[in-house]
């Protein structure tokens, strides 16, 4: 198997889950599935990030990112996930 390298990690936190993180959630591990990431991308949930004003919040690997929405995650999973590269 191979070593994962790179992480998501998604608030799950009341105000990021009541502005739609239940279907990011759902939409990228449908993404990692269909591009076979699976083993490479850990997915996780974070309690609450701080940043209740400024969800949905996710960190991809080290970085955050703020005010996802279901129209912008596919694009930033590709810039994030180094896939436009490959």
């Amino acid at each position: 198997m191979a070593e994962k390298n790179q992480t998501i990690v998604i608030c799950m936190g009341s105000s990021c889950f009541s502005r739609g993180n239940k279907k990011l959630v759902q939409m990228i591990q449908d993404y990692l599935k269909e591009n076979h990431l699976e083993d490479e991308v850990i997915l996780k949930g974070a309690h609450c990030m701080a940043r209740c004003d400024k969800g949905p919040v996710m960190k991809v690997n080290d970085e955050l990112v703020c005010n996802i929405t279901e129209e912008t995650l596919l694009d930033l999973l590709e810039q994030k996930l180094g896939l436009g590269s490959r």
